[in-house]
């Protein structure tokens, strides 16, 4: 038999740091393991990120040459599938400087039918665990320890799945509805003021003009000359 991988202390984890998007419905983020693997590889070797189901992560078995490697599609089946084929050298000390990984961001997996490794959408909420394997042309060499269960976010649908907060819409919907209010307000208390005017200016002429009628009557009134008869 083979000897079992060497067990590196490394443990994966998604990024404390605030991140747009870092655990969705479908998708989770996971740090780049920079620095992790340098001492146990060589060139030629390649990286696998294990993706198990938590309840299923202590009954899987890794696999002994690439053409065991389990599948994305046979997750609902066998609970666990390998993704990420990486070169050891985009983990090394000098690689680029790649910050995370994206853990189920192709949404074309449906049409592989199986015959590659795929990193596809997370078909439920999980739990999930999660660690890194690597792998020569005889089998697996050294591995990390099992992640901490890793809970996606749940949706309704589809359509639901949001990343992003939805505070700002919320707080334009509240100023639309106050800057409403004050301008019927506004349109209220000018209106009343134009008919208080009016009411006033009514008032005052219908005064004057009966007090004029009353004084000319009284005091100005001079009565018609009749005709004088004919001598």
């Amino acid at each position: 038999l083979p000897a079992p991988p060497a067990l590196l202390p490394y443990v994966p984890c998604v990024p404390p740091v605030a991140l747009l998007g870092k655990v969705t419905a479908t998708t989770f983020t996971l740090e780049w393991p920079h620095c992790v693997f340098d001492c146990h590889t060589n060139a030629s070797d390649t990286i696998w990120l294990v993706v198990a189901f938590a309840n299923a992560s202590a009954a899987f078995r890794n696999p002994l040459s690439r053409a065991e490697v389990p599948l994305y599609e046979q997750l609902p089946t066998t609970h666990s599938y390998m993704t990420l084929e990486t070169a050891v050298t985009a983990f090394a000390c000098s690689g680029p400087d790649s910050a995370f990984l994206r853990v189920g961001s192709d949404t074309a997996c449906g049409d592989q039918r199986g015959r590659d490794p795929c990193n596809g959408p997370l078909p439920s909420p999980g739990p999930y665990r999660v660690k890194f394997l690597v792998m020569d042309c005889r089998g697996p060499k050294a591995e990390t320890r099992w992640s901490e269960p890793i809970l996606l976010q749940r949706a309704s649908s589809p359509s639901a799945i949001n990343p992003t907060p939805t505070r700002h819409s919320s707080d334009v919907v509240i100023i639309s509805s106050v800057l409403a209010s004050l301008g019927a307000v506004l349109a209220a208390t000018v209106l009343s003021a134009l008919c208080a005017h009016a009411w006033r200016s009514l008032c005052r002429w219908d005064s004057g003009s009966s007090t004029f009628a009353h004084r000319s009557y009284r005091t100005h009134h001079i009565p018609p000359v009749l005709p004088q008869p004919l001598p």
